[in-house]
């Protein structure tokens, strides 16, 4: 298909088993509501307006208790407006896909201009101590995959998955290949009482999580709660055992959900770490570095939160400078500089402003100094 890459990302979320959406209208991500408006019906799935973004969270977190695969798509105003309703998704292990394609802030900013300045808050952004899941696409082709990936982790660790987007990769139309084949994973429900919906033996697990209306007493707080879902709001026990489950069966699995691109030069003394549209410009920058004998490595990270540290170390052993490119004022360069360890001298590239890419010309200029 010739695809969008907004229209990419919606007809994934249905070949996934998305069948409800709510959202509020909010550039640059109106398009997959306008698609998800268009097909869900197709499928007897279920569109709804919201009158905010609050609204929208709230809507498909209760849409996903009640059995169904549930999604929203918003930019970086709307995405603030959602923290505290994504922090109740986390707390009560809801599983949910939450696409936020970033534009230039702070508050409005450049509504219609591309930027990378979210880096931080789609792990960071609401209260407390969890791990989140964050998936960054780089083209029209993988809005559609990363999508679906979302939807599988979102139910296999039965926690809210944030596809983290860029003006670029959602508006650009490209060639988007459908696989014959899409594997789709599905959650574990509950069938009975035979094991806790918020407990699991491992403390690490993720419990089966039950449907409301299928018969099974359930109780869904935001407070902490027991395995059974009583509220606790007294007891440390209780607190650490819930909490730390929570946020390990995301940290504790993170080398089964990382993804990156590794195009290692075992010989390269200088490496590139990138993500999103970002990496689009670093692939042009290496083919004419590498036609002038300059020998570089790159990785690209298409997972960014868990964040895979040990990949960073590993590139930092190997190279003497890593160079970070993105469209921000340094929020990934801080996170690659922790995992290198100091192993190796990091440069920050950024440029903000007017949907402005960074350059294969910047890039070159950066590395020809060293």
């Amino acid at each position: 298909m010739f695809w969008q890459g907004n229209v990419a990302c919606a007809e994934a979320a249905v070949k996934a088993g998305c069948r409800f959406f709510a959202g509020y209208p909010i550039t640059p991500a109106s398009e997959i509501a306008e698609r998800m408006a268009q097909i869900l019906p197709e499928v007897h799935g279920i569109f709804m307006q919201m009158e905010d973004e609050i609204a929208a969270i709230n809507a498909i977190i209760g849409a996903s208790w009640a059995g169904a695969k549930s999604m929203t798509a918003t930019s970086g105003p709307g995405f603030s407006l959602m923290q505290e309703g994504i922090g109740y998704a986390f707390m009560t292990e809801t599983p949910c896909v939450i696409v936020v394609v970033q534009r230039l802030g702070p508050a409005t900013g450049q509504a219609s201009k591309g930027g990378q300045g979210n880096f931080m808050q789609a792990r960071w952004g609401t209260h407390g101590d969890y791990s989140a899941i964050v998936l960054s696409p780089n083209s029209a082709q993988e809005m559609f995959d990363l999508t679906v990936e979302a939807f599988n982790l979102s139910e296999k660790y039965r926690t809210p998955v944030i596809l983290l987007a860029d003006e670029l990769s959602a508006h650009i139309v490209e060639p988007v290949k459908i696989p014959e084949r899409i594997v789709v994973v599905d959650r574990r429900k509950a069938r009975d009482h035979s094991e806790p919906f918020f407990g699991s033996s491992d403390p690490k697990g993720i419990p089966p999580m039950p449907e409301v209306g299928e018969g099974l007493n359930i109780l869904v707080t935001g407070s902490t709660h027991d395995e059974w879902g009583y509220r606790y709001t007294s007891d440390p026990d209780v607190h650490r055992k819930l909490v730390t489950r929570i946020y390990w069966k995301i940290e504790g699995n993170v080398r089964d959900i990382a993804d990156y691109e590794a195009d290692i030069d075992e010989k390269a003394k200088v490496g590139i770490v990138s993500y999103g549209c970002s990496s689009r410009t670093v692939y042009e920058a290496i083919d004419r570095l590498r036609g002038r004998g300059i020998r570089v490595s790159h990785l690209r990270f298409r997972t960014l939160w868990p964040f895979p540290d040990w990949i960073v170390e590993e590139l930092a052993e190997k190279v003497n400078v890593i160079l970070v490119p993105e469209l921000s004022l340094g929020q990934f360069c801080r996170e690659v500089e922790r995992a290198a360890h100091g192993k190796a001298r990091i440069i920050s590239i950024t440029k903000i402003g007017g949907g402005e890419m960074i350059t294969p010309k910047e890039i070159i200029e950066v590395v020809e100094r060293i």
